[in-house]
């Protein structure tokens, strides 16, 4: 929000965006933002209240100004890249890696216990950590005999230095079960000005093998041979949407020779071109596509220039030396408390699914575009995911008084709203989301999971039941919605171990 007698300027009225806007995406790359003025000039703001300029054509002429423009190009670039930050996103790819693609790598690397992983665009490291948390769950005792090299690379110093730190917000595990969160990561004390509801700290078994650097995506269109030893397994997901089709192909290529001939290249669901059967073989695993290196690929390709490569022997965690991590900004530090949560029907109890009467159906919403949904929707996870929870939260707002019935945005909003450590509105929310679609599985399972979190194990048994039986009902391989890529029969699984994990309640439930 504009603070008063320093409003922000109207970007988009202003005659010097246009060519600004033109110039950004010729030098990035970045073809993502040439429909979404909204997200960009939301990115430019930040930049020209950062750098002390007035307008687009002073920013323009900052960008101009040798050294300090170039510095200025760099933070722009990290601004505007949307990072992802929460663990195991996209459940079925993470699927495949645990029942064909790793197994398959471990088995072809026996001889040499080598393992190479890079994890392309890392954003925060939550993708680069969780195939760690992979690897060693497969490798198992056999761990200490291999050589596991993750590298996660990302353009973004800030991004980079939250990954280092390992310490993530509850949004960045809000698709993991609870007694995985406590497998896999020691849970931080609230700190004022830092964390309001605390964190999670990854536990340094799973940091040993992964580290990170610097590294730009477009240097992989530039000539010249590829630089250190090939990958094992490549991850370059939610990246490539940036970019035009001739540069992802280029992108693409170069990533598909840093692989060796046995090599896994899996890219985000949306991302995937019949452009790539040139110099790549589909391979059809269930519920994705993965990529693997075609031995008649033709020599001549762009290549990547990886600072970066990960060491052939990294240090085991216990030699490691242990810097102090820099301080989680938290996602309640950007000025979300000051918002108010909006009024929500007063939904009727959860109710087992196929019992009871149906709710009386809803006021009809204002008719509004199905693209505007989108867009609403597409920006509040895009602000959410890159830590920015408070924007993230102010922009659910907006969204929900103009439309308050709209099922998806009350499920954000319960989402939100416990990782700002504000439960009864979370709960509220996912009430309200229920009470517009009672077979939600999603919202049933997170009001279970914050239900239990508020130690009311009854009513979050109750819950848990519902996402149990409406995820049964469906398909096991069925994507839910709003469910980031997790099945039905995941999502399932999931809510009976935490159901499980009540014990003897269940026996007392009212």
């Amino acid at each position: 929000m504009a603070r008063p007698g320093n409003p922000r300027p109207d970007l988009g009225a202003d005659p010097a965006y246009a060519p600004l806007k033109a110039r950004i995406i010729a030098r990035t790359g970045h073809h993502y933002y040439a429909d979404k003025d909204e997200l960009l000039i939301e990115r430019l703001h930040r930049r020209f209240r950062a750098a002390a300029v007035a307008d687009c054509a002073a920013y323009a002429a900052l960008l101009s100004s040798g050294a300090e423009g170039e510095a200025e190009w760099a933070r722009l670039e990290a601004e505007i890249t949307v990072g992802e930050t929460f663990f195991f996103r996209y459940a079925e790819q993470f699927s495949a890696l645990r029942a064909t693609i790793l197994p398959a790598l471990i088995a072809a690397r026996a001889s040499e216990r080598v393992l190479r992983i890079w994890s392309a665009g890392c954003s925060t490291g939550a993708e680069a950590y969780s195939l760690a948390i992979l690897v060693h769950e497969l490798l198992g005792d056999a761990l200490p005999e291999w050589r596991v090299a993750i590298l996660g690379t990302d353009i973004s110093v800030e991004a980079l230095a939250t990954a280092r730190a390992a310490e993530y917000g509850r949004w960045a595990l809000r698709t993991m079960p609870p007694e995985d969160r406590l497998r896999y990561f020691t849970r931080l004390p609230p700190a004022p000005g830092i964390r309001r509801e605390g964190g999670y700290a990854l536990r340094h078994e799973y940091r040993g093998p992964v580290r990170f650097e610097r590294g730009n995506l477009l240097s992989l269109v530039e000539p010249g041979p590829p630089q250190g030893e090939p990958f094992d397994l490549i991850l370059c997901r939610n990246v490539l949407i940036y970019f035009d089709a001739r540069t992802v192909a280029a992108v693409v290529r170069g990533l598909g020779r840093r692989l060796r001939p046995e090599g896994w290249l899996l890219l985000g669901h949306a991302e995937p071109s019949p452009a790539f059967a040139s110099f790549l073989d589909a391979v059809s695993l269930p519920g994705t596509v993965a990529y693997r290196p075609r031995a008649e690929a033709p020599p001549v390709a762009p290549s990547v220039d990886l600072s970066g490569a990960p060491a052939p022997d990294p240090v085991p965690p216990a030699r490691q030396a242990t810097e102090p991590p820099p301080a989680d900004p938290g996602p309640g530090q950007s000025g979300a408390a000051e918002a108010d949560a909006a009024a929500v029907p007063s939904p009727d109890p959860v109710a087992a699914p196929g019992t009871g009467p149906a709710p009386a159906a809803p006021e009809t919403r204002e008719d509004r575009p199905e693209e505007e949904d989108a867009v609403d929707l597409d920006r509040i996870r895009a602000l959410a995911d890159s830590g920015e929870t408070g924007a993230a939260w102010r922009a659910l707002r907006g969204a929900l008084d103009r439309d308050p019935t709209d099922t998806a945005l009350r499920f954000y909003e319960g989402l939100l709203a416990r990782t700002l450590g504000r439960d009864a509105e979370a709960e509220r929310a996912l009430r309200a989301a229920l009470y517009l679609d009672r077979g939600f599985v999603m919202a049933h399972y997170h009001l279970g999971l914050l239900l239990i979190a508020l130690r009311r194990p009854h009513e979050a048994l109750r819950a848990l039941d519902n996402a149990v039986a409406l995820s049964q009902a469906l398909g096991p391989d069925t994507a839910l919605p709003e469910g980031d890529g997790a099945s039905a029969g995941e999502i399932a699984a999931s809510a009976a171990a935490a159901r499980a994990a009540l014990g003897g309640a269940g026996s007392r439930r009212s």
